[in-house]
């Protein structure tokens, strides 16, 4: 693609639309909202979730995932989404102020990324194949952001692929795009890259995972300053605010990192709740600066279930209330209206789709 055309396509991702209005309910209730659901509820922490709420769409719908199958929610009443193979299982990994869904789909012919609108008889298969679990993004223009296996970040419109995401000249020629995970109005893209390559000048090895940007104005992309160690970064809001966490390794330290617009420097952690050593950012509110997350613990030393987690602002990290005493909890999504949604165990030991509605009047220190 030309430059011409990459910079017409660029200015395309950018929706007519403003920012959402946050949202002020004098009647809003504060409580975990149980969602309906569908098959498998079973839960096994650190493994593909069975139920639960990845993203908000306008006024009460959710998408995300129940029994192992993509679902949206209207309210709290589960809709499945149309599949061909009754064995493919799959799940809604985000949605768009216009109904639009972005998810991925695993059944006999691979790992695949599809869109869907409701409404529509069937969904819509994105070309490529992935071979492992991936991320994608919507904006409110309709573009997708994802990555194959069959080549770099990739940007879908209509079911058509419209720009490939190139690895910042800065990268080093050892480096690869290894996740893509959001988008917002403004066309920000953001994801990962992966070093792993000899500096010919000094005979350093550079390793490890650092953020990229690629900014909706048609600049270069760049990377960012890592954490300390591997950087996810998971989401960004309208203001180009990039939440995510440090991982230090397999089944230990995750450590919440949040970039500050306008991002060109280090970015900094907020810390956890006191009650576990680990925390994750998930996800970001558009336009309220609200982060949600999970809160872990060493899989060696579980002293407490995972737990949800919130931070309103420049604020301190707080918990969301638990579904059930000792039951594990996580946090997916977030939405300017203060709900968040994401899963919890019952008393019974069985997982459930959730909401947590006014959710900032809800959080609190664990300590107190």
């Amino acid at each position: 693609m030309s430059a011409a055309a990459a910079a017409v396509v660029l200015a395309g991702l950018v929706t007519a639309a403003g920012p959402a209005a946050a949202a002020s309910d004098a009647k809003c209730a504060p409580k975990v909202q149980v969602l309906g659901s569908i098959g498998d509820e079973s839960y096994a922490r650190d493994m593909r979730q069975s139920q639960g709420v990845f993203d908000f769409g306008a006024g009460d719908l959710a998408v995300g995932v129940s029994g192992h199958k993509p679902v949206y929610w209207t309210g709290t009443t589960v809709h499945r989404v149309p599949l061909t193979d009754p064995n493919a299982s799959g799940r809604v990994v985000a949605v768009n102020a216009h109904g639009l869904m972005v998810g991925v789909l695993h059944d006999s012919a691979g790992v695949f990324l599809f869109t869907y609108q409701v409404g529509d008889a069937a969904i819509t298969r994105l070309p490529d194949g992935y071979g492992h679990d991936i991320e994608a993004d919507v904006n409110d223009a309709g573009y997708v952001v994802s990555r194959s296996d069959s080549g770099p970040g990739t940007v879908w419109k209509d079911g058509h692929k419209v720009r490939e995401l190139p690895v910042p000249a800065e990268a080093g020629p050892g480096t690869r795009i290894t996740m893509v995970t959001g988008i917002n109005n403004h066309g920000d893209i953001l994801g990962m890259a992966t070093q792993d390559y000899e500096v010919p000048e000094t005979g350093a090895h550079l390793e490890g995972t650092r953020p990229v940007l690629w900014p909706g104005d048609g600049g270069a992309a760049r990377l960012l300053d890592p954490t300390m160690n591997d950087s996810y970064v998971q989401d960004l809001d309208e203001s180009g605010r990039i939440v995510g966490y440090d991982w230090a390794g397999p089944w230990h330290e995750y450590r919440t990192w949040v970039w500050e617009p306008p991002v060109g420097g280090a970015g900094t952690s907020p810390g956890g709740l006191s009650s576990h050593p680990y925390a994750t950012f998930e996800a970001i509110s558009p336009t309220t600066n609200v982060s949600v997350g999970t809160a872990k613990f060493h899989p060696d030393e579980m002293t407490l279930p995972d737990q949800a987690l919130l931070r309103a602002g420049s604020g301190p990290v707080k918990a969301l209330p638990r579904l059930a005493a000792g039951g594990a909890s996580m946090a997916d999504a977030v939405s300017d209206a203060d709900r968040v949604g994401g899963a919890a165990v019952n008393a019974k030991g069985k997982l459930k789709p959730v909401i947590w509605t006014c959710a900032t009047q809800q959080a609190y220190n664990p300590g107190s």
